[in-house]
């Protein structure tokens, strides 16, 4: 879309007030925006391309920092985009804004308001309030259809479970029917708002065929659905396949959740999203049935143990095969790329399982597809990243400074609170520990999702912002380096309520055990007012750092480790005292080859092997002049003086031909790394 293009749907009336010749008058716009529709994908996209750039206001010292040094500076000298100010968490009062400001923004009569009940007047607006930026297309284009009468709140859920989430629950009257309902909004991670959820229970219950089933349970709660199908195929699996199936072998007495003893698994609406769901490691494999009485059925997907080489080598030939299909394009969202990165990542933990020579897909074709999707994912993100720290937190973090929030938003006044940050550790890397967790940590469910680092993807830079809260240039002193994590991330909750005696930090250290850190974390949870604890697990980053075996060889080290149990004991020592876990990284990693190493000597600030940052453009311009292949990041959210220089594709600044496993650069491994929630069911 082009700065003139003309834009249509619900995002019209806000852009119109956008245009691109009004951006370099009016410098300065104040919008009331209690919806955050102004932290929109494609709005903030259109935005930037119109050259205005949105900054939030949460504090005063925060943002007057980046007032005067990012854009009154540069608007003196004629540089710069014009600023959109947004008062922080949904607040639609912009008298709290700064008086220079406001008068500014008065002058020009730049003081707007945008709400959902502006664009949906005749909807109830607690359904609106709840409903994802994504759902806005669909319900623009439903309402546009249909007469515009003023409904009430049950009337709203129903329109919009109708037309965005195309659910009738009328029309839900056989298992099959409702399986596929859930089926389809779980295994694309739909997240309703508890109002519709509420609404879809509620109309489910009233029918007598729904008696017994969990439905409180299994329509809002993806892990909970998870469970309830893992359970009962073991029961499938037996009741198809054997003649007289042996009670004793899955103990129904013993079932976790209510309903029918046998769900229908074989209907061709439903055996699709369970093949995947198998595919991708969301489902396990069970070996009730020998894996011969299935072979060659579309339940070979489901049987079968981590030790039988057959059934890993049959599973990677066909998730590979449904990846090189769906790479998300250049216009998806941050949620296609997640899910994808998630899926990709169980199918590299899968072919690290084996020999080269066992691989069912050429070697070269799993190079091809690599190449092909960073190359893809390196354009979506030149592309996009500049919107995504600016996204809205509620329902899910997109980037890492979000978690904190996310987390405080979701906190509740006695809740305890432990975020678990394993420096280093890739998607795929966390498909080589999750079963460990799932066999070791007992009743634990795990809600998986996944967020975006800081680029460039180095430690310093990215797990600050993740600790402190805030983007990387809010902490120019102390960028590039680790110590001020447990100052960010104490002050960011004292700023919430929570003083220090009831916020901790642990870091492990260089080459300390394991066993030594969990006695350091057990101690301190005997800290009575404790609530909130961030701790770095530094074991995946230590070993990733001089590896010379690669990406194979680092999967073999945490295959150990996972066996071990040390993680999961850690995990499992934090539910018992009563915190909930929330599992993150800092970056992942990637396998990259050298492609030359610059002599840049003591002008870079930091010579890592897949970025190298300069104090100032001219120096980057220097070594990219000689390196072109390379990709000169611009400063999204980084302070002044802050220039890196990025490894393209999966190469390296190393010697020709040498191999490393590193991170700082913008492939898809390094900048999406798993964002999981561990709780024990209440």
């Amino acid at each position: 879309m082009s700065p003139t293009e003309p834009v249509t749907g619900w995002r019209e009336p806000i852009l119109r007030h956008f245009p691109q010749e009004l951006a370099a008058v009016a410098r300065v716009t104040l919008v009331a925006d209690p919806d955050r529709l102004m932290t929109e994908m494609q709005i903030l996209d259109a935005l930037r391309r119109r050259g205005y750039e949105v900054l939030t206001w949460e504090d005063a010292v925060s943002f007057r920092y980046v007032y005067e040094s990012r854009y009154r500076n540069r608007w003196a000298s004629g540089q710069g985009a014009a600023l959109v100010v947004v008062p922080g968490a949904g607040s639609a009062d912009l008298e709290s804004l700064p008086f220079d400001l406001l008068e500014q923004a008065r002058f020009h009569r730049r003081c707007l308001h945008f709400g959902l009940t502006d664009l949906f007047p005749d909807l109830d607006p607690t359904i609106l309030g709840e409903l994802d930026h994504a759902c806005l297309d669909a319900l623009h284009q439903a309402r546009s259809r249909h007469q515009h009468t003023r409904l009430g709140a049950n009337a709203t859920s129903d329109f919009v479970l109708r037309h965005v989430f195309q659910v009738d629950p009328q029309a839900i009257r056989e298992p099959e029917h409702l399986l596929r309902l859930l089926l389809r909004r779980h295994y694309r991670r739909q997240r309703y708002p508890e109002a519709l959820d509420r609404r879809l229970v509620e109309v489910l219950s009233q029918d007598p065929a729904w008696r017994g089933w969990p439905l409180e349970a299994i329509v809002p709660d993806r892990e909970a659905f998870l469970a309830f199908l893992q359970e009962r195929w073991p029961l499938y699996l037996l009741d198809t396949l054997t003649p007289r199936p042996e009670p004793s072998a899955v103990c129904e007495s013993e079932l976790e959740y209510s309903g029918p003893r046998l769900l229908p698994f074989g209907h061709d609406d439903i055996r699709v999203y369970i093949d995947n769901l198998f595919l991708e490691g969301h489902l396990a494999p069970m070996d009730v049935v020998p894996r011969a009485a299935v072979r060659g059925t579309w339940m070979s997907v489901g049987v079968g143990t981590e030790q039988e080489g057959a059934a890993a080598s049959e599973r990677f030939a066909r998730l590979f095969e449904k990846l090189d299909q769906e790479v998300p394009g250049e216009d998806a969202t941050p949620s296609d790329w997640t899910g994808f990165a998630a899926a990709w990542g169980e199918s590299i933990a899968l072919r690290w399982t084996m020999l080269e020579e066992e691989l069912p897909v050429a070697a070269s074709r799993c190079e091809e597809l690599h190449d092909r999707l960073e190359a893809t994912f390196a354009t979506w993100m030149q592309r996009h990243y500049g919107s995504l720290h600016n996204l809205s937190f509620v329902q899910r973090p997109v980037m890492l400074h979000h978690v904190p929030h996310h987390l405080a938003r979701r906190l509740d006044a006695r809740g305890k609170l432990a975020l678990l940050v394993v420096d280093g550790l890739a998607l795929d890397q966390w498909s080589v520990l999750r079963r460990s967790i799932e066999d070791r940590v007992g009743a634990a469910r795990l809600e998986e999702d996944a967020a975006f680092a800081w680029v460039p993807t180095l430690t310093g830079v990215s797990r600050q912002a993740l600790f402190a809260g805030e983007p990387p240039m809010f902490f120019a002193s102390s960028l590039g380096r680790t110590q001020q994590d447990e100052r960010h991330w104490q002050r960011f909750w004292e700023e919430r309520g929570i003083n220090s005696s009831g916020t901790g930090w642990l870091g492990q250290k260089k080459q300390e055990p394991d066993d030594l850190f969990l006695t350091r974390v057990a101690a301190a949870l005997e800290h009575p007012k404790l609530r909130i604890l961030g701790l770095v697990v530094s074991t995946v980053d230590e070993s990733m750092h001089g590896l010379v075996t690669g990406t194979r060889g680092l999967h073999g080290l945490l295959r150990e480790w996972a066996r071990s149990g040390h993680l999961a004991r850690l995990i499992d020592t934090l539910l018992a005292a009563g915190f909930e876990v929330c599992l993150t990284s800092d970056h992942g990693n990637i396998e990259a080859r050298g492609m030359g190493k610059p002599k840049v000597g003591a002008v870079a600030d930091e010579r890592g092997e897949r970025v190298h940052v300069f104090p100032d453009e001219g120096l980057r311009r220097q070594v990219h002049g000689e390196f072109p292949e390379t990709c000169p990041w611009p400063p999204i959210g980084l302070p002044q003086g802050f220039h890196p220089l990025l490894a393209s594709g999966r190469k390296a600044f190393l010697s020709e031909g040498k191999w490393t496993v590193a991170h700082g650069g913008i492939a898809m491994e390094e900048v999406i790394v798993p964002f999981v929630r561990i709780r024990r069911p209440s």
